[in-house]
């Protein structure tokens, strides 16, 4: 007998859900999760490329993104200090 599951699980947990119903050893479990991990991967890297050939980058481009620090500078105590005075 098949049991309906409803939100809030997405469509993919509920079906895995009735698919792995059991209990499985520690070993598939392990491989099942190496799995998903590499198609999230594959998925991410598909929309990397996508936004890749888009924007039309290039090697130059990226090496340029490696190299660029656009984070704010932490302040120190004193600073913050000093500023509320």
């Amino acid at each position: 007998m098949e049991k309906n599951i409803s939100l809030p699980l997405s469509n993919i947990q509920q079906e895995l859900l009735k698919l792995f119903a059991d209990d499985l050893p520690e070993a598939d479990l392990m491989e099942i999760k190496k799995l998903l991990v590499e198609w999230r991967f594959k998925k991410l890297k598909e929309a990397a490329n996508k936004v890749w050939d888009e924007k039309g980058w290039t090697a130059e481009d990226m090496e340029r993104l490696l190299h660029t620090h656009e984070r704010t500078p932490y302040q120190t105590q004193n600073e913050v200090l000093e500023r509320s005075v």
